[in-house]
């Protein structure tokens, strides 16, 4: 069986990084409050400081998401990374309209 190259292989797996990005969203965007700390100090004005946050989170999410993406593709293959992909997101998504944290 040839190997797929590598140009072509992405875009396979752009639905799983989205929904490991967005899965992991909101819990790694908790953990940027050591930079919002920093950005109310420093010299930027408060619509600045709001889209370094969220490129920052964004960033995070998706660096993030393409890990997970790798690593479970590689360990049970691509279709189950993005299943679980999808299970974590709505579990995530649960949590967050109930309001409460696990």
């Amino acid at each position: 069986m040839p190997l797929i190259p590598v140009a072509m292989a992405w875009p396979m797996l752009l639905p799983g990084i989205a929904l490991w990005a967005l899965a992991l969203y909101w819990p790694l965007s908790l953990s940027l409050a050591p930079l919002e700390a920093g950005l109310a100090s420093g010299p930027l004005n408060g619509a600045s400081q709001q889209i370094v946050l969220v490129l920052g989170s964004l960033t995070l999410a998706l660096g993030a998401g393409l890990a997970m993406e790798l690593i479970l593709g590689w360990a049970l293959g691509p279709s189950w990374a993005s299943s679980l992909g999808l299970v974590t997101a709505l579990w995530a998504l649960f949590w967050v309209l109930t309001g409460r944290t696990p």
